[in-house]
């Protein structure tokens, strides 16, 4: 219907066809499926909700700058609608993509534009969806107990909402919370309430999430082999939907249990195919973790002028996105540097 209608010029159609098919095909992960439908869609004009629906799904398959031009697009063309949902819809839009990229008082900003015009437009769902984007924030600035908090204030309201996706999701981040806070017990509770749930609604990139972290909590549980089969059914489903973000995730998961068996070459092979990916999607955040793990290999190894490089970037990447690692980071760097002052570098 929706290609008949695009061939037959009719907007109102393609628009309404295309907008119920790529809400359903988002939350299933067909993510390259809905960038052609959008751009099929938008050969007919300027339409906000198909530039929407083709910022999050570019968002996914890791090109955050073109979704950012899809979202900026719609948000003058929702404005001038009137539409405050839509618009406060893409305010939390471009708060995601800025979340992913690290930039996160920038992500925040826009968060807390979106949160007040959902409430005014009674939108419950979308409250809590921004409300649960803001401890996302909170708990990547290790601002663990503020996270918990706006989590706990999403929950509910999605459960009376019913929707099974975002309760899963806020499931998900609740245990990361408690995950870093060293309550492991507690983490694989609430993963184990939402990798069903995921499962049930089609949520593959949720899915490979949450198997990513119940496997990140073996591993820190020292249960390596289940760690690394946890990753390794994580792995296929990133590359499946396109989620070029999670794969990256997934393969550094994969180095640091390596790494903890003490396969270092293999750790590291994994860890520059998450550099690769993370560069690309532009994840600095991530990509000074995966950095550090670089570099302490390179210093296991003796390779002192290669860990200090790596720590250099690292610490920058820290700065740029508030990093809470910044000054651990900072100390690990300078106690390098003092490492390769005191003698000759081994090889």
């Amino acid at each position: 219907m929706h290609r008949l209608a695009v061939a037959g010029q009719q907007q109102a159609i393609a628009r309404g066809v295309g907008a119920r098919v790529s809400a359903v095909w988002l939350r299933n992960s067909r993510f390259a499926d809905v960038v052609a439908l959008s751009w099929q869609t938008l050969t007919l004009g300027p339409d906000a909700t198909s530039l929407n629906y083709l910022g999050q799904a570019l968002s996914e398959i890791g090109q955050p700058q073109q979704a950012l031009a899809c979202f900026e697009q719609a948000l003058p063309i929702r404005r001038e609608a009137g539409d405050r949902a839509g618009e406060a819809t893409t305010l939390n839009n471009i708060g995601s993509v800025y979340d992913r990229m690290g930039d996160r008082r920038q992500a925040l900003a826009y968060y807390h534009q979106a949160l007040p015009i959902r409430r005014e437009a009674r939108d419950r769902a979308g409250e809590a969806t921004t409300l649960n984007n803001i401890g996302h924030v909170y708990d990547g600035l290790g601002d663990r107990k503020r996270a918990l908090a706006y989590y706990h204030q999403a929950l509910p309201i999605r459960r009376e909402a019913r929707d099974r996706v975002g309760e899963a999701s806020t499931l998900n981040n609740i245990g990361s919370v408690y995950n870093g806070l060293g309550d492991r017990k507690r983490a694989l509770a609430y993963y184990q309430q939402a990798l069903p749930i995921m499962r049930e609604v089609g949520d593959r990139v949720g899915e490979a999430a949450t198997l990513n972290n119940i496997g990140h909590v073996n591993n820190e549980l020292g249960d390596r082999k289940q760690a690394l089969a946890y990753y390794q059914q994580a792995l296929p489903i990133t590359r499946e939907v396109g989620s070029r973000a999670g794969e990256a995730t997934t393969l550094n998961n994969i180095g640091l249990v390596y790494d903890g068996l003490g396969d270092q070459k293999l750790a590291l092979a994994y860890y520059q195919q998450a550099l690769i990916m993370l560069r690309e999607v532009g994840n600095r955040a991530a990509e000074a973790v995966t950095r550090f793990n670089v570099a302490m290999i390179h210093r296991a190894y003796g390779n002192l002028d290669e860990a200090i490089r790596e720590l250099e970037l690292v610490v920058e990447l820290d700065r740029q996105v508030e990093h809470p690692d910044l000054a651990s980071d900072t100390a690990v760097l300078e106690h390098v540097r003092q490492e390769r002052a005191e003698g000759p570098e081994s090889q």
